[in-house]
């Protein structure tokens, strides 16, 4: 493909500065993509009042849309009476305004003349119709335009919806897909032009349809969210508290949707909608809707916070009252069950959660069944957004494959025909014969069930799917996992030391397995031996593992037992070894690249900030964090932040090294962890020469040819330098700030002696300002004070205390 075919995406406009618009732009900016955020001209004022409120408005909103604050002043402010013309300059136009048809199609004819040619221009929206959208462009647009639904907040959601029109070419569709998937690192799905779409309507009807079972079955809802939250493997907020979260005006919008365009009259499925009579807004919504009591914006939903309480709505009296109420423990322990034994529990049980369960179970089997053909290309497609847009582990179909297809299918049958489901419209024809019932499942290895053409269809393949070795993939699918693929050069139970097939044997990948990835000393034996085998015939060591966890540092329960058995002696000599591995990483004689995904923390993050280069997904939070066990790091990371500091300090004119120092000190005595790559690359646990990448799928494609193009260039360790420390003068301002703080009542004593350990190590202890000292030498110091804090009582406390419940004991 030559440069002229390929779709460019230079600069974006984003016309809509509300809530979506503006954090759409935000998002773009994160990764770099120029973009200009349209909307009205104000009456007063600048005319662009609008947009710099919104962009205003970022800085302050959590969770946070920005990756860095100071980012949002990249976003470019435009309205439509003065600006249009710039249109001209950008590939992508993204129309994001209020839900309105008569607006937004108002909005396409006033653009229109001003859109370059071959830019693709986009609607965001949750469920109108595409098509009908279209209808306001002309005809040299129109093959050009395609819907584009993006989940809220965009920077965190992993889904992304695409809807073509009779009139989208296919290749828009492609580049689109391309762009959103490999520059903002999304999960592309296809979805039919039909009412709210895929997420939006099996979501939503899973939504209403649980409101109605509680209600049958008389639960309260804080039981329900309890029930239908982590329980279920969805977000922790459950049900009715997610619809707090996302707004009841928001849900009541989408609801419209369906009663709209699925009501009695109004079907337009290529068959009438048999759940059409359950589309109707829960009265509970509806009163909670005319007393403005729209949820956490608020202050009031079907849950409200009074002081540190959060009261429950009581539907009968509409008043608010005690909330906090549990599932019962019997139901917990039926959810842990394998997937056969545990809907055939619920099902049978005689209590009303359990059979509660069953039934929204059974509901979203039937709604998900019944709808396939018409909302969507394939079974994956409703999985993965469900997964994408809803925070479930698992997508309906995986699950009912799971637990035994035809086995459930014949249960939900029984209850359609006892009349116990929403609807009884039956099951349709392919799920009890033919290819689904004969292979099991709607997932295969050879692709997911199309209902409308009868078959089974792999992922599409495009060119951008060749950056993502082991994809997320469904259930069924039986998709090579990382943990087997390639070929073992060595493994235990701490580590696997592995290289993938073919072109890409040349780089050695080391995959720590302990839980939570943290480093015993096995792993940090596994480390060192991976560089070894990797200097010796490998280009490179890179350290990756296909989960949402870099490393959450030291095991302080592999640790214990050696410090009550042999004393801090044992300890320290653990360290040591530690501190070695550190070195050998940073002294490879080829290079060695950390890929980080999720969290890097404590001795995550020294083994980062050892590599030779750092490979960092978007979403990747690293810090150092001892100190919330009453610690200080002790595997090299203050060394590095002496350092860094030294380092900076020479490339710039100043003479005073503590200025440099600062921020290091702070980062590591406050424990702050990067909100993300980007704001981690402020903190300075990465650098500017380091590599973001978008979609955590392309992580370990992106970190294998650093690593390869490093060798390739000739790559060669960095010099063993001596390097300059603030010493005791430093150290001596250091405390003083320290003081103020501690008489202040902002630090604890113990708080206030942990920091003054740390200063003393960056500093490089007891020596003259500008002493030359070695990395040997502060890491003897780190080790000394992570030494002495273990002995110390509190330390004992916080670390008790972090095993026993999960949270830091300030002392």
């Amino acid at each position: 493909m030559s440069s002229q075919d390929r779709f460019q995406v230079k600069k974006v406009a984003v016309l809509g500065a509300g809530v979506m618009g503006a954090q759409i732009a935000a998002h773009l900016v994160n990764l770099k993509v120029p973009v200009l955020l349209f909307d009205l001209p104000a009456k007063e004022g600048p005319k662009n009042a609008i947009v710099l409120k919104a962009i205003e408005g970022l800085k302050k909103l959590k969770p946070a849309p920005l990756g860095v604050v100071e980012d949002a002043a990249l976003i470019v402010p435009a309205n439509y009476e003065e600006n249009l013309d710039w249109l001209r300059d950008c590939d992508l136009v993204i129309e994001a305004i209020a839900e309105r048809m008569d607006w937004k199609t108002a909005l396409y004819e006033k653009i229109a003349p001003f859109i370059r040619e071959g830019a693709i221009v986009a609607s965001n929206t949750s469920g109108l119709s595409i098509t009908a959208l279209s209808s306001a462009l002309p005809q040299s647009v129109k093959p050009r335009f395609c819907g584009i639904h993006f989940f809220n907040p965009p920077r965190y959601m992993a889904l992304v919806e695409l809807i073509n029109t009779p009139t989208t070419e296919p290749k828009v569709l492609d580049d689109l897909e391309t762009f959103v998937t490999s520059t903002l690192g999304k999960g592309v799905i296809r979805a039919n032009d039909t009412p709210n779409f895929i997420a939006n309507r099996i979501g939503i009807a899973g939504i209403l349809a649980t409101m109605h079972e509680a209600e049958a079955f008389g639960l309260t809802y804080d039981v329900v969210d309890d029930l239908t939250g982590k329980k279920l493997g969805r977000a922790s907020s459950g049900t009715f508290r997610t619809a707090d979260v996302v707004g009841l005006d928001t849900m009541a919008h989408v609801i419209k949707t369906l009663q709209d365009n699925l009501g009695e009259g109004k079907d337009t499925d290529p068959f009438v909608d048999p759940f059409a009579p359950t589309y109707g807004t829960p009265p509970v919504l509806a009163r909670l809707l005319e007393a403005k009591q729209l949820g956490q914006k608020t202050g009031a939903g079907f849950y409200k916070k009074q002081g540190r309480d959060i009261l429950r709505l009581d539907p009968e009296s509409m008043e608010y009252v005690v909330g906090g109420a549990k599932s019962n423990d019997v139901v917990g322990r039926m959810l842990k069950k394998p997937a056969a034994e545990r809907l055939k529990l619920l099902r049978n049980a005689e209590g009303a959660e359990p059979r509660f369960l069953w039934a929204i179970f059974r509901d979203q089997f039937h709604y998900a069944a019944i709808h396939l053909e018409a909302i969507a290309e394939t079974a994956r497609d409703i999985d993965f957004a469900m997964r994408w847009g809803f925070g479930a582990k698992q997508g309906p179909f995986e699950l009912w494959q799971e637990a035994g297809w035809l086995q459930v299918a014949n249960w939900i049958k029984e209850d359609i025909d006892a009349g116990k489901a929403l609807c009884n419209a039956p099951l349709p024809d392919w799920v009890f014969n033919g290819p689904v019932a004969d292979a099991g499942g709607v997932h295969t290895p050879q692709g997911s069930w199309s209902a409308a053409s009868k078959s089974f269809i792999a992922k599409r393949d495009l060119p951008v799917y060749a950056r993502q070795f082991f994809p997320e993939n469904v259930l069924g699918s039986q998709a090579a996992s990382f943990e087997t693929a390639g070929n073992t050069q060595f493994e235990d139970d701490a580590i696997r030391l592995w290289t993938l097939d073919g072109d890409n044997s040349d780089v050695l990948i080391a995959s720590i397995k302990t839980k939570m990835h943290a480093i015993s000393p096995d792993v940090a034996e596994g480390l060192a031996r991976g560089v070894e085998l990797a200097e010796k015939s490998f280009k490179g060591l890179m350290i990756w593992s296909n989960h949402d966890l870099f490393s959450v540092g030291a095991d302080l329960q592999a640790m214990l037992p050696g410090f009550v058995m042999g004393g801090v002696a044992v300890i320290d000599g653990a360290e040591a070894e530690l501190q070695q591995t550190m070195l050998k990483l940073r002294y490879a004689a080829v290079p060695v690249v950390s890929a980080i995904r999720g969290l890097a923390l404590g001795g995550g993050c020294e083994i980062a900030v050892y590599s030779a280069k750092r490979v960092a997904a978007m979403e990747s939070y690293i810090g150092l964090v001892e100190v919330g066990v009453g610690l200080v790091p002790g595997a090299g990371g203050l060394t590095y932040i002496a350092r860094r500091a030294a380092e900076n300090a020479a490339a710039s004119t100043a003479k005073d090294l503590l200025p440099f120092l600062t921020e290091g000190f702070s980062a590591a005595a406050m424990a702050k962890v990067g909100t993300g790559a980007l704001d981690s690359r402020k903190l300075g646990y990465l650098l500017d020469s380091d590599v973001v990448v978008a979609n955590k799928d392309e992580l370990l494609f992106v970190a294998l040819n650093q690593a390869r193009s490093m060798f390739d260039a000739g790559y060669r360790a960095p010099h063993k330098r001596l390097f300059p420390v603030a010493g005791r003068s430093g150290l001596a301002t250091i405390k003083g700030q320290l003081v103020n703080m501690r008489d202040g009542g902002f630090i604890s004593a113990h708080d206030f002696h942990i920091a003054s350990l740390i200063a003393g190590v960056v500093c490089g202890g007891d020596v003259d300002a500008g002493s030359l000292v070695s990395e040997e030498y502060v890491m003897t110091l780190e080790r000394w004070a992570f030494c002495a804090l273990l002995e110390n009582p509190k330390t004992q406390a916080r670390i008790m205390g972090m095993m026993s419940t999960g949270k830091p004991v300030r002392n």
